[in-house]
């Protein structure tokens, strides 16, 4: 740049110039000292000019690289977000479309575990039976085991994975929700036991089939689950087929008098009343809490309700008992299978539904045939065949709606990606594979944004992952189960 009295000479010559221009003359020894000046001022001008420009181009290209850097820092921070942000897992991003379900494994996997549940029912009814031929009936005392076994395996599971003082705080915070669970499943199996010594056998079985509506109805009220028009037509034909099962029983004459009709249909209206309220909150328990937590609180619980209704109406059943070893041996295998059947059940709750759970044991009369025509000398009758078609038909039916290839298993109470669900064997949350790694995207998220060493340029994502992580880290349905794994 120019010093000020250079800039004073060509200002000076300027005016000299023009001055001297109006006039007409010019002094002759002006002309060279201006133009030399205006020249030189020229000059500097021109280089200023120039300077100038370089320092504002410079000064551009700077700023265009640090914008250029903010851009590519901003697209990788975007990059990253899209990589870690939790994404809805694939197959419940699948349209959902007919027969998707049937051609799962899950299907196979849920019919399968329906079908050896329609064997352990089968199983307890001829040992039941063979009991009674025996000259020994006491469904109270039979109960008693399963349920006294439940609690001596998982109470002490719970000790171990709680400690006491955490098992005590269950058992009296959710004492409501077991106590319910316990007393509903134990009221069932009493009344509908106890109808059959009122009611004909073709009463009890249809009035029993009231437990899938009840089912249904509690799912759709309380648990938002919403049945598609295909199912509700599953429902119907396979109670259709049920019914065909029944009758073919009535004219093959392995029908009994009723004693007092009314009296044992109420009690098999209540029994499955009963039934189906245990179903359906023993599906919702399943889905948020471990297995051995559900099961050792209703194995506590049942012991003691069942206990106190064994002391009052069930002391003359024992007193008149023939304790002999082959009803020992009855007595044994009942509670073993009762054991098995009230594991596989909260697994089929948990892979499926308990809708689905109801509609397979009902094959369990065509199984009941085929041990009856060796145990107690049964024979097929016509209808017996095509009543179990029409089950299988309506359970086809059934599961041929339009659902992921998750099927039943992903629960509308549990959100819409199954965060609030338990990581367990069986729940869609362990199938998808998806809900830990998210979970572990945003806790990492979350830990860099509070570091600092990441540039956020959505502080409201970055508050809601943060928010994410905490509720996880917090809630209850971080516990898993034994041979579950979890990132958390």
């Amino acid at each position: 740049m120019g010093t000020f009295s250079d800039r004073v000479d060509g200002v000076t010559a300027h005016f000299e110039k023009a001055f001297f221009a109006t006039l007409g003359k010019r002094p002759a020894y002006l002309d060279q000292a201006s133009d030399s000046s205006i020249e030189t001022y020229s000059t500097k001008s021109d280089s200023l000019k120039s300077d100038s420009r370089k320092s504002a181009k410079v000064a551009t290209n700077v700023a265009i690289d640090e914008q250029d850097g903010l851009d590519s820092e901003a697209d990788r921070r975007l990059d990253v977000t899209s990589e870690e942000a939790p994404q809805e897992p694939e197959e419940m991003t699948k349209k959902k479309r007919y027969f998707t379900f049937l051609k799962s494994p899950r299907f196979w996997l849920a019919f399968f575990v329906g079908q050896v549940l329609s064997l352990c029912i089968t199983c307890t009814n001829t040992l039941t039976t063979e009991m009674g031929n025996a000259g020994t009936s006491m469904p109270l005392l039979q109960n008693m085991l399963n349920y006294a076994l439940l609690a001596v395996v998982y109470n002490p599971v719970m000790w171990y994975k709680y400690g006491f003082k955490k098992w005590f705080k269950i058992l009296v915070r959710d004492s409501w929700r077991f106590f319910f669970l316990a007393f509903v499943d134990v009221q069932g199996n009493y009344f509908v036991v106890l109808a059959y010594e009122y009611t004909n056998m073709l009463s009890a079985a249809l009035l029993d089939n009231f437990a899938i509506v009840v089912v249904v109805i509690l799912s759709f009220v309380f648990l938002h689950v919403r049945y598609h028009w295909s199912q509700y037509l599953g429902i119907l034909v396979t109670v259709g087929g049920m019914a065909l099962l029944i009758v073919s029983d009535r004219l093959t004459g392995k029908d009994y008098h009723a004693t007092d009709h009314v009296k044992g249909d109420l009690f098999v209206l209540l029994g499955a009343s009963c039934y189906g309220f245990s179903n359906t909150f023993e599906e919702f328990l399943v889905s948020e809490r471990p297995l051995y937590e559900v099961l050792g609180m209703l194995g506590f619980w049942a012991s003691g309700i069942n206990g106190v209704q064994m002391a009052i109406f069930g002391r003359k059943d024992i007193q008149n008992a023939k304790w002999t070893p082959k009803v020992g041996g009855y007595l044994t295998g009942y509670t073993l299978v009762m054991f098995l059947l009230y594991h596989l059940a909260p697994f089929m709750f948990r892979i499926s539904s308990a809708a689905f759970y109801n509609l397979n044991v009902l094959t369990s009369d065509f199984w009941s045939l085929l041990v009856g025509i060796e145990a107690f000398g049964y024979y097929v009758y016509w209808l017996y065949p095509v009543g179990f078609v029409c089950t299988v038909i309506g359970i086809v039916c059934y599961c041929a709606a339009p659902m992921s290839d998750m099927g039943e298993a992903v629960k509308p109470w549990l959100g819409e990606n199954q965060e609030r669900g338990i990581n367990g064997i069986g729940t869609a949350r362990k199938g998808l594979g998806v809900v830990e790694d998210c979970e572990n995207s945003i806790h990492s998220s979350c830990e860099t944004s509070r570091a600092g060493s990441v540039r956020s340029f959505d502080p409201t994502a970055n508050a809601s992952a943060c928010a994410t992580d905490n509720s996880i880290d917090h809630g209850h349905n971080t516990s898993t189960e034994p041979g579950s794994s979890t990132n958390n």
